[in-house]
């Protein structure tokens, strides 16, 4: 069973412990199903605040905006490290709300999401988005979440039917 190491650098996280747990359990879903079985792994996840995935998104993808989800896969694959997650606050609280999903259920697609590149899995061209997808939403299931990608019917408010 993978080891997830949870930072905390946006205190604000600290306020959705249900969205702490689902995570964590997110991810060692992923790596449970769909993970090496070899030596004890871990996978940090850094929850943070845009600023601070802003920056990296500019130092590690050229991109100078703020993003929802990172990853950053271990250099080393002998490394009993998997990799890193990092998770911005605010994209995430933006995009559930503007989706019409719960944070936590949101977050933990992203988790989930972030943890299927630190597996090699990517969604560059068609065919590989709808086998990340299919994962992603049958891993969600799982845990409970509905699937990130069915259409939302929404009211003339404009909130989620």
């Amino acid at each position: 069973m993978p080891r997830v190491e949870i930072l905390v650098e946006e205190p604000k996280w600290n306020k959705e412990p249900q969205a702490l747990r689902l995570i964590r359990r997110a991810i060692k879903l992923v790596f449970d199903e769909t993970g090496p079985r070899t030596k004890a792994r871990t996978v940090t996840v850094l929850l943070s605040g845009d600023a601070r995935l802003r920056t990296l998104n500019l130092d590690f993808r050229g991109q100078n905006k703020a993003t929802n989800v990172l990853s950053f896969p271990a250099a080393d694959a002998e490394s009993s490290h998997l990799g890193d997650i990092a998770l911005g606050l605010g994209m995430v609280r933006k995009e559930a709300r503007a989706q019409g999903k719960g944070f936590a259920a949101h977050a933990a697609h992203l988790a989930v999401h972030g943890a299927l590149h630190l597996l090699g899995y990517d969604h560059m061209n068609k065919r590989e988005a709808e086998k990340m997808e299919s994962l992603e939403i049958r891993l969600l299931g799982r845990l409970g979440v509905a699937d990130p990608y069915a259409p939302r019917l929404y009211t003339r408010a404009g909130r989620p039917a």
